[in-house]
């Protein structure tokens, strides 16, 4: 009982990071999930939450989705996937790692300090970003960086960045539990911690959206550039 309720303050938590920023669900929940259940039930489990987190704030930014922002970065990973996992098994992880994170915390502490000018970036970038996910999802399982940074710094209304991640992190993150189906990681004991962290994940995700339709675009932006830099942190933590 006492496991169950810290699931469903941590699932309460995700829910309203992902429903205020667009990302960062994963994370604050997989660290706090792995203190008290195996990682490798949690990992499948924070996938699935990963995808109904998605299907929630699709439905409010419904009218905003555009996948011909979304396609080419998809088109992108599909490369990447591969020689990601292939560099994982080849070269030094802790460093690639170190080096993921320090250019993550060099971005968003240059965001906070400096101003940035936003443009309209072509759509070559667009296939490079999503080849980057490829690479970093299929080595680390971390896709989102690379897209999260690729957003931020288009001149794109606030609904627009989080409506383009949430397609993203949709499709990509069905890629991810299908794999994980096949190789037996979806058990019925995920499935049923899943069943569990359905109320406040909705719950969560929602009372975050709330939230971000209350601030202006430049706080929410610097919203992004703040999260990003613990991931950053959390990255090069990781590593150690």
């Amino acid at each position: 009982m006492e496991m169950l309720s810290f699931l469903m303050i941590v699932m309460l938590m995700a829910g309203f990071v992902q429903g205020f920023s667009g990302f960062g669900s994963v994370l604050l929940s997989l660290p706090l999930l792995a203190l008290f259940m195996d990682v490798k039930t949690a990992i499948p489990l924070v996938a699935m939450m990963g995808v109904l987190l998605t299907v929630l704030l699709l439905i409010p930014l419904w009218k905003d989705l555009d996948w011909g922002r979304i396609w080419p970065l998809l088109l992108g990973a599909v490369p990447g996937v591969p020689l990601g996992a292939y560099i994982l098994k080849s070269l030094n992880s802790r460093l690639i790692l170190v080096f993921l994170g320090s250019i993550l915390v060099c971005y968003s502490l240059y965001g906070l300090f400096f101003k940035v000018n936003h443009r309209e970036l072509g759509r070559g970038w667009a296939y490079f970003t999503g080849f980057l996910s490829g690479c970093f999802g299929g080595a680390f399982s971390a896709a989102g960086p690379p897209v999260i940074v690729y957003v931020s710094v288009q001149p794109w209304r606030k609904e627009l960045i989080k409506v383009t991640l949430q397609g993203f992190y949709f499709v990509s993150g069905l890629m991810v539990i299908g794999a994980q189906t096949m190789t037996g990681m979806v058990t019925d004991r995920v499935i049923e911690l899943f069943l569990y962290s359905l109320a406040p994940l909705t719950i969560g995700t929602y009372a975050g959206h709330f939230f971000f339709g209350k601030i202006r675009e430049e706080t929410y932006r610097r919203v992004i550039l703040i999260l990003l830099l613990c991931l950053g942190v959390f990255t090069i933590w990781q590593a150690r």
